[in-house]
């Protein structure tokens, strides 16, 4: 039976699953310099957002000719390069849907965190402080929330954020949707003018598409939210929008490097912070395991 490599761990039920029907799997990190040659020993990989597929580490498995597939087990695939590996024989697949609603719960407990700054409330009480008047907020309803990259997670944060009484904009790759679409769709530009949240749903980008000239087009006062992609945003520019108050605060699951070794970014006072867990619950890595499991086990079938 086919060996299996799960280099950033496996759902405990998934490797359970797999054994039981033959599989070995084997649940191990390597360094990048290891990774390459570790995996002529395997059928199969298994990756979060912790190991990087790359061309050097393609090139090492694809002299054994044994691995077969990359598994992505979550939304993103772009730490692996996809198409240099599939011209080498190796599949490439992930699992689109299992993390959608935990991506979306998230970045709507952003929204009301950074609408009442109980990120930083909670912070200041634990250090003793009693500030009630420092932190009037303001409601999420009635307000207007932009969403760039209408998908699979945009649209459930919108549908969300809909029912919370927000108005709804969005810009999408693919445009205008359908004419019974519930929602607005503008040019990026006028989402970013028009929104008093945004929140980012676009795939990985070569350079970052939220640039010093797009945070001077956003309402002044307005809230960024990015559980996307690290490289969608420059984070200079970031921190140049928050220090002049262009914008009031950002929720950030997602950096340019994680973990995130910017200081000026992991100690913002006007950033809520978190370990890139959109997927991290225990019903969407349950939903992630029974995916890898029915994928490989029809791929090796």
């Amino acid at each position: 039976m086919a060996r299996i490599l799960a280099s950033d761990g496996m759902n405990k039920t998934a490797v359970q699953e797999l054994t039981n029907r033959g599989y070995e799997v084997i649940e191990q990190f390597y360094p990048p310099e290891e990774l390459g040659e570790q995996l002529r020993n395997f059928d199969a990989l298994v990756v979060r957002s912790g190991t990087k597929v790359r061309k050097p580490i393609i090139d090492k498995a694809a002299e054994a000719l044994r691995l077969k597939i990359v598994i992505r087990a979550g939304v993103g695939i772009d730490n692996i390069d996809v198409e240099y590996a599939e011209s080498k024989g190796i599949r490439v697949k992930n699992t689109p849907n299992a993390s959608t609603n935990s991506v979306a719960e998230l970045v709507i407990g952003a929204l009301f965190s950074l609408a009442r700054a109980t990120y930083d409330a909670n912070l200041t009480m634990h250090d003793g402080k009693w500030e009630k008047k420092r932190y009037e907020g303001i409601e999420i309803a009635g307000k207007t929330l932009g969403i760039a990259g209408l998908g699979r997670i945009g649209r459930r944060v919108a549908e969300k954020a809909s029912v919370l009484g927000m108005n709804i904009v969005y810009n999408d790759i693919i445009g205008h949707r359908p004419e019974n679409e519930p929602f607005k769709f503008m040019s990026l530009d006028d989402v970013l003018a028009n929104s008093d949240f945004i929140s980012l749903h676009m795939g990985g980008a070569d350079k970052p598409v939220l640039t010093a000239e797009s945070f001077a087009k956003m309402k002044r006062g307005a809230f960024l939210v990015n559980a996307a992609r690290g490289s969608l945003i420059d984070e200079a520019a970031l921190l140049a929008a928050l220090d002049s108050g262009r914008l009031a605060a950002a929720a950030l699951d997602v950096f340019a490097e994680e973990p995130c070794k910017n200081a000026q970014i992991y100690t913002h006072q006007k950033i809520l912070l978190t370990p890139h867990i959109g997927a991290t619950t225990i019903e969407a890595q349950s939903r992630i395991g029974e995916e890898l499991v029915q994928m490989i086990t029809d791929f090796f079938a």
